[in-house]
């Protein structure tokens, strides 16, 4: 029992720097700006839920945030269309590629997400590599930086990391004799894959997509640097009303309301991975 007892305490000690980092950097700034929420607020607005009816009543509110969802989505959906082949050749090829093709995933984590997004402006100008290419095939230039399609480009290349180790994770377990089996009861190759390999592989495909889709609901600097003031999402129109315009009550309106979305989202990923047929790993 005195040993049981002291490796409770043991571990307590333990905990006890990571419990103060993140009451220092998460709980209290929370706090503070769901406080500042419903304390500080900006003409009109008197007090009570204004800022929260203040962001609802705007028009151009409403619509950046249904932006933010949609470039989200749409960057989630690019992410994975492009992830899976990837992940899925690792668990093909020889160990050898197989540390190439994930030493070059992890590397390109290395670096920091301001040079990656610099290096997309480099690439993406007028006079860049890519408007070469299309001149080389008979096209116009074309002018990608500030535009949608430029975000989405920045979007996927940060977030390609995050959707390709969930699936590698979940692809590198599959029993690839359980394809076999249904191709020798019958099936045809395309049919196996789609009815056992898929279906197999949608938790890496949830945890990867739902990771993805929640970092990219905050992300500021790729929509800031590659995008335009026009297209702007909600974290550029946070970052407005905090540092340009000194309305707190807004902007912590905006977090709580983002907030409440992600929780919303992460709810409903919940629930349609209950009803998916997840893949079970041996012990």
């Amino acid at each position: 029992m005195p040993r049981k007892r002291g490796r409770v305490e043991h571990w307590w000690l333990i905990a006890l720097p990571v419990l103060a980092f993140l009451a220092v950097f998460f709980v209290y700034p929370s706090a503070t700006i769901l406080f500042r929420t419903f304390t500080k607020f900006d003409p009109p607005q008197t007090g009570g839920l204004d800022n929260l009816v203040w962001f609802f009543s705007r028009d151009a509110n409403r619509t950046i945030l249904v932006r933010t969802f949609l470039v989200a989505g749409l960057s989630t959906i690019l992410t994975s269309l492009l992830a899976f082949p990837y992940a899925y050749l690792m668990t093909r090829v020889q160990p050898s590629v197989r540390t190439l093709m994930l030493g070059i995933v992890l590397v390109s984590m290395f670096f920091g997400i301001l040079l990656r997004n610099f290096a997309w402006v480099v690439l993406l100008q007028v006079q860049g590599p890519l408007n070469d290419v299309i001149e080389m095939l008979g096209f116009e230039r074309q002018r990608f930086l500030g535009t949608m399609p430029a975000v989405l480009m920045g979007m996927t290349h940060v977030l390609f990391p995050y959707m390709v180790l969930p699936l590698y994770a979940v692809l590198r377990g599959i029993d690839t004799r359980l394809v076999l089996a249904a191709e020798s009861l019958g099936a045809t190759p395309r049919r196996a894959f789609w009815q056992i390999y898929i279906p197999l592989s949608l938790p890496g495909f949830f945890a990867g997509a739902l990771l993805v889709f929640v970092l990219a609901l905050g992300f500021f600097i790729t929509p800031a640097v590659l995008g335009s003031p026009q297209q702007s999402l909600i974290s550029q129109l946070m970052y407005a009303q905090f540092y340009r315009q000194a309305a707190f009550g807004r902007a912590g309106a905006m977090a709580i309301v983002l907030l409440a979305a992600t929780v919303l989202v992460l709810l409903l990923a919940r629930a349609l991975s209950r009803r998916s047929r997840a893949y079970e790993a041996a012990p």
